[in-house]
């Protein structure tokens, strides 16, 4: 099978890496393509069987004379280079970013046999118009044995700069190489701040000690670190909470993009269904019974909303959610909305039953 069956070329993205972008035949669904020479099949596999919420799903693999084609989502948005070289980060977003970016890691390193990226940079991680974070480029990828025979890594591959010590010949690649990588990455966000704070610094010091046994032994210590800053009286920079794009991700749909007409839509949708659902009159129902029911059906109405437009990322949590099939997918989140109504109604019924009895 050639790598370009079931799917036409649109144009190049990066001519030296051998990234493509192309259309797939069937569904129309625009994908990446990717022709590696340095690879482990190993590692792509496991993605495509595993899909982790934060990575690009990998839809098709196909090896061919000692190159791997890789065909994964694509995904849009701004990666960290371009947010650090403009100087559009606050102490917030980066928080938020590096937490997200903890949470993606923590899968692969809590696997069987963990898995380390070993390439984090900021070209390498993307940052979607919603402010989700997406790790991207798993080619230096490999897994951690700790056994012996294997003191230290026999190629190099990484990105001088961001590459931890062991990444030289100093020792194996574990996941405490990723935690150097995240501290390196860590001080070049601070370091863009229009107004510098040194918050950031015990953690970036932790992370980036050359000896691996001196850092943070897991990316859950690492997000908790992280999460400390989050806590109400915590200084990050003038408050303790978040603010600017960090909040759009909490905005409910319609209004997540700031888009006027999108919001106005969305604004006369809402008021629409506010009204029809606290003024509807229900057969036999008066009273505080009537006002229950009105406020269940409001919540049955709203919760199928957000569920159908992924608020807060919700769906990908649950079945299919991130699956490389998108029929899956949609039946995904109609058995989540499913769900939803029926715990609602069970949730109805138990207050009638209990509170309005007869």
């Amino acid at each position: 099978m050639s790598r370009d069956s079931g799917y036409e070329f649109i144009a190049t993205i990066n001519e030296a890496h051998k990234i493509d972008l192309v259309i797939e035949r069937r569904t129309r669904k625009v994908c990446v393509r990717k022709i590696l020479d340095v690879y482990s099949p190993e590692i792509y596999r496991f993605l495509q069987m595993h899909p982790v919420t934060g990575i690009p799903a990998i839809l098709h693999l196909e090896e061919e004379n000692g190159r791997l084609t890789v065909i994964e989502e694509y995904i849009q948005g701004t990666t960290l280079r371009e947010l650090i070289d403009s100087s559009s980060l606050t102490p917030e977003r980066i928080l938020a970013f590096f937490i997200n970016l903890c949470e993606i890691l923590q899968p692969l390193h809590s696997n069987g046999q963990p898995l380390v990226h070993r390439d984090i940079k900021p070209t390498n991680i993307m940052i979607t118009h919603y402010d989700k974070v997406m790790l991207l480029d798993f080619n230096a990828a490999r897994y951690y044995s700790n056994g012996p025979g294997r003191e230290s890594d026999t190629v190099l591959l990484g990105t001088q700069g961001y590459a931890a010590p062991e990444q030289y010949g100093f020792g194996e690649s574990s996941p405490k190489t990723d935690i150097y990588s995240l501290g390196i990455v860590l001080k070049e966000a601070a370091a863009s701040l229009r107004e510098p704070t040194r918050i950031f610094d015990p953690i970036i010091e932790k992370c980036t000690r050359i000896d691996p046994h001196h850092r943070y032994d897991s990316v859950e210590e690492l997000k908790s670190a992280l999460m400390r800053l989050t806590e109400p009286g915590t200084d990050v920079r003038t408050a303790g909470s978040f603010t600017g794009r960090a909040r759009l991700r909490f905005l409910p749909p319609g209004f997540r993009s700031l888009t006027p007409w999108k919001m106005i839509i969305a604004a006369c949708g809402y008021i629409l269904l506010v009204y029809l659902c606290l003024t509807s009159s229900i057969q036999g129902k008066s009273g505080a019974a009537l006002w229950t029911e009105r406020v269940i059906m409001l919540f049955v109405f709203l919760g199928s909303i957000f569920a159908g437009f992924d608020y807060l990322g919700i769906r990908g949590n649950f079945l299919f959610g991130r699956h490389r099939n998108l029929l899956l997918r949609i039946a995904g989140g109609a058995v989540l909305i499913v769900l939803y109504i029926f715990i609602m109604m069970v949730i109805l019924s138990f207050i009638e039953t209990v509170f309005f009895p007869g």
